[in-house]
């Protein structure tokens, strides 16, 4: 499967070195064009119709996430190249678009172009892209939603209605407020890592908790989840947890 791409990133050393390594060692990918001026890559998207862009976010003109929204129906498959910013890339994680940091690594290439063509397959683009714009637009991480790796393909659930996340032999339940549990592809680490805030905490190798839905904690080393759910808290994360409680109430 032979894929058009258009490269965006403002940096001419950036853009002949990301499409070097692209030409020797992606040749599922024809590169059908390339600009350092994000204006130009806004209307290069609506003419040339690419099927996967790569794009720099930290730009003069305008980020990559303003043109992005500058697109009317972004539908195609993207792949972010940035300088490390923990922001841009929790917010390109929680939608399960692809990322790579800069400098490039080779491998990291291959293995983000390899899911690219997987998702332009799916087509999933476009309601990801959705997803990242909306979520740009709220600040607090239960405000936003999450793309979630499914056995059945990807979901898109909202944070504040995960009540608590079980790793399961490698997979991961995430249960609800308001519908059955989704058993994602994905480990109890990877959701660690994607919802890596003040507002989960991970109480046991196995159980990954939204504070939010925390009703009880019982002197018996149980918590109290929303809907009656009991989970165990290991004993050797109890008092590290108490002390997160405590600093929460005050």
């Amino acid at each position: 499967m032979k894929i058009k791409a258009l490269l965006i990133d403002d940096e001419r050393k950036a853009l002949a070195i990301l499409r070097h390594k692209i030409e020797r060692k992606c040749p599922n990918v024809t590169i059908i064009g390339e600009t350092q001026s994000p204006n130009e890559g806004v209307a290069l998207i609506q003419e040339l119709k690419p099927a996967l862009v790569f794009l720099d976010i930290a730009m003069p003109e305008m980020s990559g996430f303003d043109l992005l929204e500058k697109i009317g129906k972004p539908d195609f498959e993207i792949i972010f190249v940035t300088a490390f910013d923990t922001y841009a890339i929790d917010a390109i994680r929680h939608c399960a678009i692809g990322y790579l940091v800069k400098p490039v690594d080779t491998n990291e290439l291959i293995n983000v172009v390899d899911k690219a063509i997987q998702n332009i397959e799916h087509k999933t683009a476009l309601i990801k892209n959705k997803l990242l714009i909306e979520n740009l637009q709220v600040q607090t991480i239960q405000k936003k939603r999450i793309a979630i790796s499914s056995t059945e393909g990807l979901e898109f659930v909202k944070v504040n209605t995960i009540i608590y996340c079980e790793g399961v032999k490698g997979y991961t339940k995430v249960h609800l407020e308001s519908r059955k549990p989704i058993l994602s592809t994905q480990s109890i680490g990877y959701f660690n890592k994607l919802l890596d805030n003040q507002d989960f905490y991970l109480i046991h190798k196995s159980y990954f908790i939204n504070l939010n839905h925390l009703e009880k904690y019982l002197n018996e080393g149980n918590v109290v989840l929303t809907n009656n759910f009991k989970v165990p808290v290991s004993r050797n994360r109890r008092n590290d947890f108490l002390k997160n409680l405590k600093n929460r109430l005050t």
